[in-house]
């Protein structure tokens, strides 16, 4: 919104004031999520608390429950303070007039409100006796294929844009008439993509991502530290990838108008700093399934959108491994009748091991790190 206040006042003249650089404005957002979930904070967890939407973590594992001990009553759905963050961020800063920032809106808020209620159900389970809890895996899974799949089609619908017909003749320019190609790092060429398999592709990824970060979202601090750098690192692709003469040189497919996801990035970074704020050992708060199911589908889309799919499972390794972990636990239990791991997600096999909670997130955000810095080592490696 006040992008686009400022675009009206300079009457759309070309000049060179701030707002119009997009670094500026990722970085601003960063900088005002941070701040709306440092101002909120204390007032949001004490509404939480006064509501009783405490957490009581239950595990299958009698050992990690007795570590847990201490969790039990801390405010959970902190979440909505996320989500707020990044919606001002966006509402504020960005450029409205942009179709991936109004579909990134649309995104967030559709897995804030599947977060949400999947919370909402599962911490009054106690008052209402007789109803479930939670959302049950295969409701939430609808709702994210659902979203999936009209992010998808939205996306190939508007692939062919104005820029990209003009420059369908300009060799010096790589072009996107739609979103059937396929970026794999370390390859200069995108490699053809048919419809249907985008659209699958789609789907696997807002599924896969936005579990993958609930899963993550187990020890305190622990997800949102990890998103901040894969945040980051798309903050910076993004640049890249939507900038005509910056792609052209670093041998990345252009696609138009995409560097406006640089302040989505930007904002959840600047969101889950405000966070760690709280949610840092011990934790005051968690975000549970109203922030981890948002902020994983929204750095999927922001994946997609850039073409990016393949990077975005080494920029978000600690994400990856955590799922995994998961799948594998499962269905090797179901095969063999053992378990590979202690506990699963991964962290609490460690945890289970002897570290403390702090030396296993530390531990992983290092990790993140090094994922982070060497999938932006790989923009040269072409």
């Amino acid at each position: 919104m006040l992008y686009l206040l400022h675009r009206w006042w300079v009457g759309f003249q070309p000049t060179n004031y701030a707002m119009d650089s997009v670094l500026f404005r990722a970085t601003a957002a960063t900088i005002l999520g941070f701040f709306v979930v440092w101002l909120l904070g204390p007032t949001v967890i004490r509404w939480l608390v006064k509501l009783k939407i405490g957490d009581r973590p239950e595990f299958d594992h009698q050992a990690l429950n007795e570590i847990m001990r201490g969790k039990i009553n801390t405010p959970t759905m902190g979440g909505i303070l996320i989500v707020i963050a990044i919606a001002a961020s966006l509402l504020l800063l960005a450029d409205l007039s942009n179709f991936y920032i109004v579909m990134a809106l649309f995104c967030l808020v559709w897995l804030a409100i599947l977060g949400g209620v999947d919370d909402w159900l599962k911490l009054t389970a106690a008052r209402r006796a007789g109803t479930r809890d939670g959302l049950r895996m295969w409701e939430k899974l609808v709702f994210q294929v659902a979203l999936g799949v009209l992010l998808a089609v939205f996306i190939l619908r508007h692939g062919e844009t104005n820029e990209t017909r003009a420059r369908w003749h300009d060799p010096q320019v790589t072009y996107s008439a739609n979103y059937n190609i396929f970026s794999v790092p370390f390859v200069k060429q995108a490699l053809p993509l048919a419809t249907p398999v985008f659209v699958v592709i789609a789907v696997l990824v807002i599924a896969f991502t936005s579990n993958a970060v609930n899963l993550t979202d187990g020890m305190d601090g622990l997800a949102s530290g990890c998103m901040v750098l894969t945040a980051f690192a798309f903050m910076v692709l993004a640049c890249v990838i939507g900038d005509a003469t910056v792609s052209r040189k670093l041998l990345f497919f252009y696609i138009p108008y995409t560097n406006e996801l640089a302040v989505v990035c930007g904002a959840i970074v600047g969101a889950c700093l405000g966070f760690m704020w709280f949610n840092a050992y011990p934790a005051q708060v968690f975000m549970g399934d109203t922030g981890a199911l948002p902020l994983g589908g929204l750095i999927g889309y922001v994946a997609i959108v850039t073409r990016q799919e393949l990077m975005l499972f080494i920029v978000g390794g600690v994400f990856v491994i955590e799922a995994i972990s998961v799948l594998l636990q499962i269905y090797h239990y179901k095969l063999t009748g053992r378990r590979i791991f202690r506990c699963a997600p991964l962290h609490h096999h460690y945890h289970l091991g002897g570290l403390t909670e702090t030396q296993v997130v530390m531990r992983f955000w290092l990790l993140a790190a090094l994922f982070a810095a060497f999938a932006l080592a790989t923009i040269k490696l072409r």
